[in-house]
């Protein structure tokens, strides 16, 4: 057996000090792939690990942590006393080609029908992190959040060893939470219901998806709002259900059109209260309607009444719901509107023939929603401090509507109609003239503002309305401002004859 030299391997195998790849790591791979590409043959002896570490400049314990991972995935073989060689059997050498780049060769997956249903983000804005940026919807203020309340009841109830609250619990939800939630909701939304009914899921999206695969199979039709929430589209297209577009009016989804269309559906999914997008809310005659057809046809209405807490005329419509005397309706609501988007919780209140059914399918597809967070929000809303919020931010989105109402009729006259918001976190800018919105929204993007445009929440409308949806309720009035006077400009931009949609 010949040995290597040890100048030869330390010349190989030196660690780049910039990388941020940990310096074992680096020798690892680096001696790895001497031995695929054969530069290291079977049977040759390396340096001893004090050796390599004075030749490398590094500790011993990196380069021990390199080799005996080696020698645990079988690349070399150690003998007490006779030294540390290159395995007799290795992998199959990779080619010349394969060791220029440390990433397998590009392959087509073969994804399941799933899989392929599945989209990637259009665009970095669909992933995005950190603070907000005028004017994308949906946001509540971070700084307005009480902090300081919810660190006191986060700590006490750390201080109390919850060892309860450290093992697993009911897939349904923390009870105490589940009833703080019925509490509460049949006095602000109308909800007639009991705790036991209440599923509290990891996010509005998880209770669409739970819902969605519940209740319809591939090729099911469902009705669903035109424009409408792109949540629910990805829902529906996982589950391979038929998306059946329905218009929306001043008067919310057209029932009678929607019989039109289809009239046997398994489910309608609508946002009476505050429609998203466009903001209306539905009548009580329409309203009387759905429910009438859902009973009459069997089907299910799902309810999501995302932000409908925050009415700026009057009281709060009351829920679907609340109307139904026959068990169609699931509700859906969430906190992440009201109080930030990283809680990640929200509820679904369906009927009691429902509730085993998703009770087990949530525990099968995570187990439960976290069971501290779900204690501390008991406690806020059970404290009162969940009303309080409420009431508050009430008071401030309304000033922030009106801000971005009063700034579009200095900076944007002619050009966009912004309505007066009548409930919600976000309005509509009617774009004026042959303007694109997705012109808009792209060039408002360069601009540090988020437009998102109308027209991509609609899906079998040909031509449909340009306009922007505008979030107000996270930037304060000076913000609103500044990204008011941005947005003029990109739309003069967009305007331009010499631009075009692409």
């Amino acid at each position: 057996m010949s040995r290597v030299s040890s100048a030869a391997v330390a010349g190989a195998l030196a660690p780049d000090p910039q990388s941020s790849e940990p310096l074992y790591r680096q020798l690892y791979d680096k001696l790895r792939r001497q031995i695929l590409t054969g530069a290291l043959s079977a049977g040759q002896q390396i340096p001893s690990t004090r050796i390599l570490a004075a030749d490398l400049c590094v500790s011993r314990n990196t380069v021990m942590n390199a080799i005996e991972q080696l020698i645990a995935e079988g690349y070399l073989e150690g003998a007490a006393g006779t030294g540390t060689f290159v395995a007799a059997v290795v992998p199959e050498p990779i080619t010349p080609a394969d060791a220029a780049s440390p990433h397998p060769p590009a392959r087509a997956p073969r994804w399941s029908a799933f899989g392929e249903r599945v989209t990637v983000p259009r665009s970095p804005a669909d992933a995005w992190e950190g603070q907000p940026a005028p004017f994308r919807p949906g946001i509540p203020p971070f700084d307005l959040f009480p902090f300081d309340l919810w660190g006191r009841l986060a700590s006490r109830r750390w201080r109390r060893r919850p060892f309860e609250l450290l093992n697993y619990g009911d897939p349904a939800g923390y009870l105490p939470l589940r009833r703080a939630v019925i509490d509460y909701m049949s006095v602000a939304r109308g909800i007639r219901a009991a705790a036991e009914q209440v599923i509290i899921v990891s996010g509005a999206q998880q209770g669409l998806e739970l819902t969605a695969r519940l209740l319809l199979d591939p090729g099911d039709p469902v009705w669903i709002e035109e424009p409408g929430y792109h949540g629910m589209w990805t829902a529906l297209r996982l589950q391979g259900a038929d998306a059946i577009p329905v218009p929306v009016d001043d008067a919310g989804l057209d029932v009678q059109a929607a019989i039109s269309r289809a009239r046997r559906v398994k489910m309608a999914y609508v946002t009476p209260s505050h429609q998203f997008p466009r903001g209306v809310t539905m009548t009580l005659g329409r309203r009387l309607d759905l429910l009438h057809w859902a009973e009459q046809s069997d089907a299910w209405i799902l309810e999501d009444d995302y932000d409908a807490e925050f009415r700026y005329a009057g009281r709060p419509i009351p829920a679907l719901q609340g109307l139904d005397p026959h068990g169609r309706v699931i509700y859906l609501g969430t906190f992440t509107k009201v109080l930030f988007p990283a809680l990640r919780l929200a509820y679904l209140v369906v009927p009691p023939d429902l509730v085993d059914r998703f009770t087990a399918a949530k525990a099968a597809i995570d187990r439960q929603s976290p069971r501290m967070d779900q204690a501390i929000l008991a406690d806020f809303i059970e404290g009162g401090h969940l009303a309080r919020h409420i009431r508050r931010m009430r008071t401030i989105y309304l000033e922030r509507a009106e801000a971005l109402v009063h700034a579009a009729d200095r900076e944007l006259k002619g050009a966009v109609d912004v309505a007066r918001p009548q409930a919600g976190m976000h309005t509509i800018g009617w774009l004026r003239g042959d303007v694109s919105d997705r012109a808009v929204s792209r060039l408002a993007g360069d601009a540090h503002v988020v437009a998102w445009p109308l027209s991509t929440c609609y899906r079998d409308t040909a031509a449909p309305p340009p306009g922007l949806i505008l979030g107000f309720a996270a930037y304060t009035e000076a913000e609103i401002a500044e990204a008011t006077r941005a947005l003029a400009g990109v739309i003069t931009r967009a305007a331009s004859p010499a631009r075009s949609d692409g």
